[in-house]
């Protein structure tokens, strides 16, 4: 038996068949305009796959706050036509078979913890850095939506005043804010900031340094608020090289200048990059169906 899984992005679907505790058939098609549209992309892709494999259900990842319990996806995305309305029930019946969905962070989250960089973990963080903060919370083996499904939305804690993670922990905004130092009209990428801090560059350096620190300070601060086994980080920046270890010199130096906190964070970036949400629908699946 084999499942259909697809990932619901803003510009893209991927999609695979889980095959013998492996990824198959890997392709994508181009986000389409509407639901009916969607709806049309993805039976003819079930008609392709049932006619190579038994297709017992089919796993999605997808953007947005996935109640799994309405079946409804809460909030907003890049793909607004598939919010607000009992769409997994929807697919059910589309199919005629078994349908497991979950956030799209959650499931990258899943992923590691499954067979990832979190493997054999129970209770686990995973930090995805974009544009912004976000990422999962896994208590118990299992993820933990909280009251409001805003688990995992890690972004929105304040750092400094106003200031929150996202705003002060991403690769993103700390080339803003360069940029806007040195009165650039085009921002600059993160990696070309990070190029100039390592070419010598004051202001990159300053930039850079600013960037690790904080981001240091909201992982310390999940730490000891969540105190998982590990803390995962995903997202763009995570393919850094020496990210992770410049991360661990900036969390020794926050945990020191407490004088209390008795450990450091124990920090490992992510195993899977582009199949993560594909993989980690597959184990929500698994969770919600029985393997």
């Amino acid at each position: 038996m084999s499942l259909l899984v697809m990932d619901i992005g803003g510009s893209s679907v991927k999609f695979a068949v889980w095959e013998k505790e492996q990824l198959v058939d890997k392709g994508s098609f181009i986000t389409p305009k509407t639901w009916d549209e969607m709806k049309q992309e993805m039976i003819q892709l079930k008609e392709k796959m049932d006619a190579k494999y038994t297709i017992e259900g089919i796993a999605f990842s997808a953007p947005g706050a996935v109640n799994q319990r309405k079946g409804i996806i809460e909030g907003a995305s890049a793909v607004p036509y598939i919010h607000h309305f009992p769409v997994i029930f929807e697919l059910e019946g589309l199919f005629g078979c078994p349908v497991s969905m979950e956030n799209d962070a959650n499931c990258a989250g899943l992923a590691e913890v499954w067979k990832g960089a979190a493997r054999g973990m129970q209770n686990v963080l995973f930090v995805v850095i974009g544009s912004g903060i976000g990422g999962a919370v896994i208590v118990d083996g299992k993820i933990r939506h909280g009251k409001h499904l805003f688990g995992g939305e890690f972004g929105y804690m304040l750092l400094k005043e106003d200031k929150t993670f996202s705003d002060l922990g991403t690769a993103v905004n700390m080339a803003k804010r360069y940029s806007k130092r040195m009165g650039l009209e085009t921002p600059l990428s993160g990696k070309e900031v990070f190029d100039l801090a390592e070419q010598g560059d004051k202001t990159a350096k300053e930039e850079v340094k600013t960037f690790y620190h904080y981001l240091a300070t909201g992982i310390y601060n999940l730490q000891y608020s969540f105190d998982p086994e590990k803390i995962i980080i995903g997202g763009g920046v995570s393919a850094k090289e020496g990210l992770l270890d410049e991360l661990n010199l900036h969390l020794a130096r926050v945990v020191e200048s407490t004088k209390i906190a008795p450990f450091i964070p124990e920090v490992a970036i992510c195993e899977f990059q582009n199949d993560a949400n594909l993989i980690g629908a597959v184990y929500n699946y698994e969770l919600a169906f029985g393997k």
